[in-house]
């Protein structure tokens, strides 16, 4: 590679003077953008591209608009308010006073909060009861007008329900996994008799799939079992064992004494019963299109 280290010692660096002027009004002066751009003519982009790397004088920082209405907030919030009092005493949105004192709790010690979060409750109860109360009877009659429609299911029925409700829940062969047997797994009890209903059009009774539960092992398994076999009139001889689902602690909501876990059913030798239900649902796609 060439030596150029000559050409350097030769033609030394050229000095901008108008930068130069611009860097010094910046740091001697303590002039901001406007200004310079008055002294010296030069556009906004220009003058800042010069400045890269110049700090501003300290004059030209503005506080923040809002400073004074945060520590105010703060000290609302010292004195007990809550986040809506104080966005409507400082005129702001509920998010922003949030915002400001999220860091601070609104109670010094956990009996005052929890006071204050049943008073909150009491009073949100008593302000939508009625909305509740009328929001429940506009559901139920809804759910009877709709019931009402259904009346008696008829085999061509529960043939169509069931092919559509196995598609959806099921267990399906794929092309890379040819598996052409059927497996329904589901937590709701309606679905499932549903299902069985569809077996028994079909020609399989209850007495020829086998039953699993899948259930986390905090819950009470041998009663979900007896929920399930009374519940769908299920032979007690034809569960298998429950597969346990391992606890984690993690938050969990399904754990009232309506959890019974999910219930796999399996039928043994339903390799022809999987091809009739691909081919009602096939009939079912091509009624639609």
């Amino acid at each position: 590679m060439k030596d150029l280290s000559y050409a350097c010692s030769k033609f030394p660096a050229v000095s901008d003077p108008t930068a130069d002027e611009v860097r010094r009004l910046r740091a001697e002066e303590k002039l901001s953008v406007r200004q310079i751009r008055a002294r010296t003519g030069l556009g906004r982009n220009r003058v800042h591209e010069l400045l890269r790397g110049v700090p501003p004088p300290e004059w030209t920082r503005r506080p923040n608009a809002k400073d004074g209405l945060r520590a105010e907030a703060v000290e609302l919030r010292g004195q007990g308010c809550s986040v809506n009092d104080i966005a409507q005493r400082l005129g702001v949105a509920n998010s922003t006073a949030y915002q400001w004192i999220r860091h601070l709790p609104l109670d010094a010690d956990e009996e005052t909060a929890a006071r204050r979060r049943a008073h909150s409750k009491v009073m949100t109860d008593a302000r939508w009861a009625a909305h509740r109360a009328a929001r429940d009877e506009a559901q139920a009659a809804t759910h009877r007008a709709a019931a009402g429609v259904v009346g008696a299911l008829t085999e061509r029925d529960l043939l169509l329900l069931g092919a559509a409700i196995y598609w959806c829940e099921g267990s399906k062969s794929k092309p890379w996994r040819r598996q052409d047997h059927v497996q329904f797994v589901n937590s709701d009890a309606r679905l499932l008799g549903l299902f069985l209903r569809f077996l028994e059009t079909c020609g399989v009774d209850r007495n020829m799939p086998t039953y699993r539960m899948s259930i986390h092992e905090s819950a009470d398994v041998a009663a979900a079992e007896q929920w399930w076999v009374h519940t769908l009139q299920l032979p007690a001889t034809r569960f298998q064992r429950p597969t346990l689902k391992r606890h984690r602690p993690t938050i969990r909501y399904n754990t009232q004494e309506e959890y019974h876990g999910c219930l796999v059913i399996d039928v043994p030798r339903s390799r022809e019963l999987y091809w009739r239900i691909e081919g009602l649902v096939a009939g079912l796609g091509a009624a639609i299109t």
